[in-house]
């Protein structure tokens, strides 16, 4: 009698964790995995438009949703053709323009997001036609930094300072952008910090 009642104990102790197993299995792929995003230059981006442009939102909701994804979209694509990074590509962008307040040197109309050739009054940066151009070009700066010389643009040249940079200078992640890209030291901590923001979303 004690045998028989240790034994249905154990058939209903497996029933239980058999139904357990599968079930949390059925339900697991439904769970959220946090991902980090790469400080890489050459690596996958694992933000999507939507993401993108909820993090920018949060710091500047004064811009449009439309222009915000629209902007996020182009970034994925340009980024995702040239092998570049673009959650650090679009990290920075929000770093160099203030999440496109701009308010320096380089204006708004330019579509200059990355401050490409601004230096001084005399200098203030260059100039593109339209948004999915400055992209572009931000990206091919971005390639020229992280890429030796045997890489070639998939892409026609639209950055003017391209073969300045290329290949003088060879950045692998954002911390290589300091003192490199930029002369402030810390350049590379605030692109990791925007990064680190941009995870949450």
């Amino acid at each position: 009698m004690f045998k028989r009642k240790i034994s249905k104990f154990l058939f209903w102790g497996i029933a239980t964790l058999f139904f357990s197993v599968v079930f949390f299995s059925c339900i697991s792929p439904g769970i959220k995995e946090e991902k980090s995003c790469s400080r890489k230059l050459l690596a996958d981006g694992i933000k999507n438009e939507n993401q993108l442009a909820e993090f920018f939102l949060s710091e500047n909701p004064n811009v449009s949703l439309q222009k915000v994804k629209s902007l996020a979209k182009d970034y994925i694509q340009e980024a995702k053709t040239e092998g570049i990074n673009s959650d650090v590509a679009f990290a920075q962008m929000c770093l160099e323009t203030g999440f496109l307040r701009f308010g320096n040197l380089v204006k708004s109309e330019w579509h200059n997001y990355c401050g490409l050739g601004a230096i001084d009054s005399s200098k203030p940066g260059e100039k593109f036609p339209d948004q999915q151009t400055g992209v572009r070009a931000h990206i091919q700066h971005l390639q020229a930094y992280a890429t030796t010389e045997d890489v070639k643009l998939k892409k026609a040249l639209v950055d003017p300072r391209y073969n300045w940079v290329h290949k003088t200078k060879l950045a692998y992640s954002v911390f290589d952008l300091a003192g490199t890209w930029a002369t402030d030291k810390n350049y590379g901590t605030k692109l990791d910090a925007l990064l680190a923001r941009l995870e949450q979303f």
